[in-house]
């Protein structure tokens, strides 16, 4: 079993909307041993919460913060940002971390707030996940530094290059979320270099799924991520065997400071 690496997961909601304060978090969790800083990127969410902080700027202020922590937002919905922003934003974001960044992608949802629908964004999942697909393409594309010639159903990147390129290679890792028994999502992300699967319930679920995997990457699991979120005081390992490599511990929306403190303090996972 590889070693399990664990990370700080914030919503970057009232609290945790400054991003001078989740620097500061990320430069103590990375004095005491956790591997990795990850935030929600949300446009908006139901109330109470309200103040809201935006991803990629408080991720450079993590990544000046600190200088081992694997950081990234998890998860970003791309079919609602840009492509051709979101490569320069990633390749950035890379080059300012020295190497460290992780990108989690996924459809997004309009259930917890209504962020798509007051913004005027996609609403179908099945449009959703093929602009995903296509933006999943042209961010392969941009990352290689070559010029990008793209011209799909959603999306114009017309002989770009997108220089400088990030720093670690063939680009950027991307670890895909989705939901264990949905096909299309299991499928996208074993192209990907890991899976960050929403609402499991038991060890045994992620087995299977791990399984899956496994098969549709011809058993190619070497260096491939499985990240599991889970609440703060439940048991990791058992999550470790089954295939895990990463633990999340979650956080609701407007979690108070004093609160991830407290988890940060009782360190990661051993």
């Amino acid at each position: 079993m590889n070693r399990l690496r664990s990370a700080l997961w914030l919503p970057l909601f009232d609290d945790l909307a400054d991003p001078r304060t989740v620097a500061r978090l990320a430069a103590d969790a990375e004095e005491a041993g956790w591997d990795g800083c990850f935030v929600w990127d949300q446009m908006y969410w139901r109330g109470p919460a309200r103040p809201v902080a935006d991803p990629w700027i408080t991720l450079a202020a993590v990544a000046s913060a600190t200088e081992r922590l694997r950081i990234g937002p998890m998860v970003s919905p791309l079919p609602r940002r840009r492509p051709a922003k979101v490569a320069r934003e990633t390749a950035t974001l890379d080059r300012l971390s020295e190497g460290r960044l992780i990108l989690g992608v996924g459809l997004g949802s309009d259930r917890f707030g209504g962020e798509l629908s007051r913004t005027g964004e996609q609403l179908d999942d099945r449009r959703r996940g093929r602009m995903l697909d296509e933006s999943l393409a042209i961010l392969a594309a941009a990352w290689s530094g070559e010029p990008v010639r793209h011209r799909g159903e959603h999306y114009t990147a017309d002989d770009i290059a997108f220089l400088p390129r990030p720093v670690q290679r063939p680009g950027v890792p991307v670890w895909a979320a989705g939901f264990p028994g949905n096909v299309r999502p299991v499928r996208r992300a074993a192209r990907l270099d890991g899976f960050f699967p929403a609402n499991l319930d038991h060890p045994d679920r992620l087995a299977e799924v791990v399984g899956v995997l496994t098969e549709l990457r011809h058993g190619e699991m070497g260096s491939y991520d499985i990240a599991v979120g889970l609440p703060a005081g439940a048991d990791p390992g058992p999550y470790a065997r089954a295939g895990a490599t990463w633990w999340l511990p979650e956080f609701e929306p407007g979690v108070r400071l004093d609160t991830v403190r407290g988890v940060l303090r009782d360190g990661p996972a051993a």
